[in-house]
């Protein structure tokens, strides 16, 4: 099957099958084993537990992917291949645990961090002078953000700086990285791509070889291994994703229209919106504008915890990517000070109207 020439939804339901021999399963049967005769040891040199999901991963995002035990595992193993001392640009606002990543290794003096808006094209091209990497992550979490990936990655071509890319949010079906000249494509598959909020995975993909030995090297240093479990159930889930994923943006967009009007919402966060500061970006470069949307409710910090106590349809949890609706209320800024009246929602495969009943009823105060 040539899958350069296959839309990459077909390309997740057939990637990682196998030859078509007789009597050979339709789907890689899931392998329970550390230990190979001839000395291949999973831990150093992988396993089929993982080769598959792998396999399917690096055909939609055109290169060869290294899976991990979590979302955080793959990135700092990106962050584990750099030199000492090296200078990485990281986000001022996104994903906590990756911006804690980078300060701690700043902190103790594994790398220099400079932190920048990276929704911000011009700011961040000159934060990446003498740069050795740069973490962008777009759409970015919780404010959905978009980075001119395109114009940014063609910036940086002829520089030494290396582009990695959280893609989660995206996912390989809505945006390919490496495509726009990205060295690393990023996804925690625990989200979107495992889909049913039954564990935790991360996937790196990149077109360098060298890149690709590095990261090996250091899933085998630092025991960051999938489990075969997992990573059966995670291309279990890529093959429903396309399907999954169209109906969470069409609920997604319908949703932030409504609520983009809604009395009680000072902010809708969405490229699908028109006025949104990503949309033009989005359009040029993305397939999609995804199933995650944030809503402001300006500092009405009572109402945002109201609105998560009373929603019944959509579920009160952390995560997000999965069949069933979440909510989660956040800072839109970090610090602890920040009110927390942003409420970020992963939209899932409920009903349009049910999902649209279950907010707005939440939103008026008149129900508590």
């Amino acid at each position: 099957m040539n899958d350069a020439v296959l839309h990459p939804s077909t390309v997740a339901i057939h990637a990682g099958r196998g030859p078509r021999t007789v009597d050979a399963p339709l789907n890689p049967p899931l392998t329970l084993a550390s230990s190979f005769h001839g000395g291949k040891y999973a831990r150093e040199q992988g396993a089929p537990a993982w080769e598959a999901f792998e396999e399917a991963i690096g055909a939609l995002d055109g290169g060869r992917s290294v899976s991990f035990a979590s979302g955080m595992a793959a990135a700092t193993a990106i962050v584990e291949s750099l030199p000492a001392a090296a200078k990485v640009v990281g986000p001022a606002a996104g994903y906590a645990w990756t911006r804690s990543l980078l300060e701690d290794r700043a902190a103790g003096g594994r790398i220099t961090l400079t932190s920048v808006d990276t929704s911000d094209t011009s700011a961040t091209l000159r934060a990446c002078e003498d740069a050795d990497l740069i973490w962008l992550e777009s759409p970015s979490n919780p404010l959905i953000e978009v980075a001119e990936l395109d114009r940014l990655c063609t910036a940086l071509r002829d520089q030494p700086v290396l582009v990695a890319v959280d893609s989660s949010f995206a996912t390989p079906l809505l945006q390919r990285p490496l495509e726009l000249g990205a060295d690393f494509s990023m996804h925690s598959a625990t989200k979107f791509i495992g889909g049913h909020s039954d564990l935790m995975l991360g996937v790196v993909t990149t077109r360098d070889e060298r890149h690709d030995a590095k990261l090996r090297h250091v899933r085998a240093q630092l025991g960051a291994t999938p489990g075969a479990m997992e990573s059966y159930l995670a291309l279990r889930g890529l093959r429903t994703l396309p399907l999954r994923l169209d109906a969470a943006q069409r609920t997604a967009s319908e949703l932030a229209r409504r609520l983009s009007v809604h009395p009680a919402v000072s902010k809708v966060h969405y490229p699908g919106l028109s006025a949104d500061p990503g949309h033009e970006r989005a359009k040029r470069f993305m397939d999609g504008f995804g199933a995650m949307l944030s809503i402001e409710l300006g500092d009405d910090t009572e109402l945002a915890d109201a609105v998560c106590r009373k929603v019944q349809v959509f579920t009160h949890a952390k995560s997000l990517g999965g069949i069933e609706s979440l909510i989660d209320r956040r800072a839109r800024y970090s610090g602890s000070s920040a009110p927390q009246s942003l409420l970020r929602l992963s939209i899932g495969g409920e009903h349009v109207e049910d999902l649209w009943n279950d907010l707005s009823n939440a939103l008026t105060k008149e129900n508590e």
